[in-house]
Parts: structure tokens; sequence; C-alpha cells
């Protein structure tokens, strides 16, 4: 079934109303930062499970992070998105991990050098719960993509400013971070945060039902991100 509306109004009625993003983060881990972490530790234990290039990247990564603790709101989301689209190159799990989903923690991919859409929003999502923005700016989102011809199954991160606002979009496939309305190549399916998955025109459903989610989590807990 066909939605005709413009890709803001769609975004819009796709995430109105949805609370906090945190993937069950928030209600373990809590205070703000909602992401912490011993910075020697983090890169100790990379170097030791994923090798030196996860070593290197975490360094870089925690580099990143520092450089832009002083920065604006909307400098973060640049800085961040710039970072991770330039340090990771795209592929797709099968080829990086022999499996055809398969959802790698920031360390996993770092150490690997590449990633999947999932894996870029991660990686993003969590930096900017490291400097500071608020869980309930942060929307993950399923779209369909449109790449010349074919429509591809696609993951990106909303930056959402305000609950009536529309969404700023960092995206893999497009480094400039644009509003959803620029984003007509983009079609939501469905979002999912700690209250449940919502897909428009249907009941929400319970989280809980993200096992890989709940087993990444639990994957960055072994690595050093600490309550």
């Amino acid at each position: 079934m066909s939605d005709r509306r413009p890709a803001s109004a769609r975004f819009r009625g796709l995430l109105q109303g949805l609370t906090v993003l945190v993937f069950g983060l928030a209600l373990a881990w809590g205070s703000a930062p909602a992401l912490t972490f011993d910075p020697d530790q983090l890169a100790q234990y990379a170097r030791q499970h994923y090798g030196a290039k996860a070593e290197r990247g975490v360094k870089a990564w925690q580099a990143m992070l520092t450089q832009s603790a002083g920065l604006d709101e909307q400098e973060k989301l640049r800085a961040v998105n710039d970072f991770w689209n330039n340090i990771l190159i795209g592929g797709e799990d099968i080829t990086i991990w022999g499996q055809t989903d398969y959802w790698a923690t920031p360390l996993e991919s770092l150490g690997k050098g590449t990633g999947d859409c999932e894996d870029y929003v991660t990686g993003k999502y969590f930096s900017l719960l490291r400097l500071g923005v608020s869980p309930s700016k942060l929307r993950f989102v399923y779209v369909r993509a449109q790449i010349g011809s074919q429509s591809i199954a696609h993951m990106v991160l909303g930056y959402y400013p305000t609950p009536q606002a529309e969404p700023l979009v960092l995206d893999s496939l497009v480094d400039r971070i644009q509003r959803a309305g620029h984003r007509p190549d983009l079609t939501p399916v469905f979002s999912f945060n700690a209250e449940g998955v919502y897909v428009p025109g249907g009941a929400r459903r319970s989280v809980d039902q993200i096992g890989r989610w709940r087993d990444l989590i639990g994957k960055m807990r072994a690595e050093g991100f600490q309550p």
C-alpha cells in the first residue's frame, strides 16, 4: 500500500508520540551521560579482543568525543556523523560476520573497519549519548531507501529536537545531515524505542521482541560500558 504524503509528514506520522529511545539503556544506566566507560580500559579491551586496528579506532573515537564535548548540539551531530561515515566502510553482515543479520558493537565495528547500516546508527547513537544529547531526541528508524530503480531495507538515525519538530536524518548513504522532508528517497517503515515497536496503522508491539538488541547491550556491558 502506497503512502502518498510528503516525506516530512510520513516521518512525523511515524515518529510523533515516541518517547525516550534508549533501547533499554535508560532503565539500566539512568543518569546523563547515558553512556559511561573508562577510556583506557576500553582501548585495552579492544586491543585484546579485536586487535590493534580496533584499539586505534577506539582512540580515534575517544579523541573525536573529547574534541566535540564543548560544541553545540548541531555541531555534535555533524562531528559524530562525519566520524562514523568516514571511519567505516559499508558492507553486508554475511560478508563481515558470516551471518545474515548481526548487530555489532561500536568496538566490533571499529575492529573490522566496516559495518552495515545498523552499525553506523549504533555508533552514532552511542556517541551522541556520550556527548550528553538527550536520548529523547534520538530515534532509530527502519526505512525503505530508493537507490536508482532499487528499493532496499535501510536504517537511519533521526534527531528529533522537539516532540513536534521535523527530524534531521543521519545516514550512512548520504553524508549531509538533512531534514526528513528533503529525503524523498526514504520511506519510513517502523521505529522502536524502550516502550515498544511502532508500525503505522498497527498496534504497538513489545520491544522485547528485538532480541538482537538485548544481545548487543549485553556485549557492550562485557566490553566495559558501565552502568
